[in-house]
């Protein structure tokens, strides 16, 4: 009945979760798995972690919306907290991560626009990309099955074979206005742009007049080993999209830009009503506690290693299941043989939880605050779904 009420937009799994802890969720029935989805990649820091819940709670008994008519001091400690550890001079507040892209897209637009270049509004972005799901966003991104029934594409965006960068020269007209990536290829497979060519899109974008947009949703706030996975190339961007685990859960994103890229965005020209609301600022500071934490990340980064060598030994005991392992930190993928599907419900009987993506690619996604016992288990779970696949191929082909 529940169900029949719903937009027919989701397949969902036919699970039910009644709590988390850490690492792990319960369904109503009182079994466990592990999530190596984490909300994809939203749940930063694990499931009812205790300095969000205290956080979220505190702020409940005394502010939950003001509107952004009036001054929010969570707003401005948390601006000039990401302020101080990143690129940016300036930050828009957002409830996800398609409208910080939204802001993103507009920031360069009228940047362009303030400058006397209105005709400078084409943004350059690259195949396989995911950026969101509203009219702009699915254009930038570009996927055909995202934008088909929905009218006319906006117009602005040329889209680019990923890593081509004679196809990018190619395409920079007197109408760019900017170049949008993300570091690390989520929805399309986990396909990680080189540092090579990210420093290329800096020196393009200097030598062209152009900004650098950084979509860092998914591959930010230490999901990569760094606080933002372009800190790995040594480039910063002019503006950036954050979102997912900035929030650790609670809906939160924002647009960071440097003083210069932000200068066209003057009063009135744009605005949110539950953007940069108290309650989302609490738990925003409350994740960066965490996350800035001396430590926190070389965490981060020693966990990864062990996950990552762990999956290509398993890549290379079940080369009929596993093709390739890619990705960056605890932002991972198992480009599967069979198809990830298949994968995706071999794991799911071993109770643990991934996300599908483009290119027969399974992401694994695990909170940060995973230890290398839990990756061990993960690791485990994994070993036993592949085998069962292993052995239902030698089964086929007897």
């Amino acid at each position: 009945m529940a169900e029949a009420a719903l937009f027919e937009t989701y397949n969902r799994a036919p699970l039910r979760f009644a709590r988390g802890e850490g690492v792990w969720l319960v369904t109503e029935s009182g079994e466990c798995y592990l999530d190596f989805a984490a909300g994809i990649a939203v749940n930063s820091l694990g499931h009812a972690h205790p300095h969000l819940v205290e956080a979220l709670k505190a702020q409940a008994d005394k502010l939950w919306h003001l509107s952004n008519l009036y001054d929010i001091p969570g707003q401005e400690q948390l601006a000039r907290r990401l302020t101080e550890a990143t690129f940016a001079d300036r930050v828009f507040f957002t409830n996800s991560g398609a409208e910080a892209l939204e802001c993103a897209i507009k920031t360069a637009r009228r940047y362009q626009f303030s400058k006397g270049h209105p005709e400078r509004f084409h943004i350059i972005t690259f195949e396989g990309a995911f950026h969101g799901r509203t009219l702009a966003t699915i254009a930038a991104g570009g996927q055909a099955k995202y934008l088909e029934g929905f009218g006319p594409k906006v117009s602005g965006f040329d889209q680019v074979p990923f890593g081509d960068l004679d196809a990018l020269k190619a395409a920079i007209t007197d109408a760019t206005a900017a170049i949008l990536i993300e570091p690390v290829q989520g929805e399309g497979g986990l396909r990680l742009v080189s540092r090579e060519f990210m420093r290329s899109l800096r020196s393009l974008c200097d030598e062209h007049g152009l900004l650098l947009i950084l979509d860092e949703v998914q591959s930010g706030v230490g999901r990569t080993g760094k606080l933002f996975a372009h800190e790995w190339s040594g480039i910063a961007p002019d503006i950036m999209a954050v979102a997912k685990g900035i929030g650790g859960g609670f809906p939160l994103g924002a647009c960071l830009a440097t003083e210069e890229a932000a200068s066209g965005m003057k009063a009135g020209t744009h605005g949110t009503t539950y953007g940069g609301n108290p309650l989302a600022m609490a738990v925003g500071n409350a994740v960066l506690d965490v996350v800035l934490a001396e430590g926190f990340l070389d965490h981060v980064r020693d966990v990864a290693l062990v996950f990552r060598q762990g999956l290509e030994s398993l890549k290379d005991r079940f080369p009929d299941v596993i093709d390739e392992i890619r990705g960056e930190g605890l932002m991972l993928g198992i480009k599967a043989k069979v198809p990830n599907s298949e994968l995706l419900m071999a794991m799911r009987e071993e109770h643990i939880l991934a996300v599908p993506a483009g290119d027969n690619v399974l992401r694994l996604l695990p909170p940060l605050i995973v230890t290398a016992e839990e990756a061990r288990d993960g690791l485990a779970r994994i070993e036993r779904a592949a085998e069962r696949l292993h052995q239902t191929g030698l089964k086929k082909s007897a």
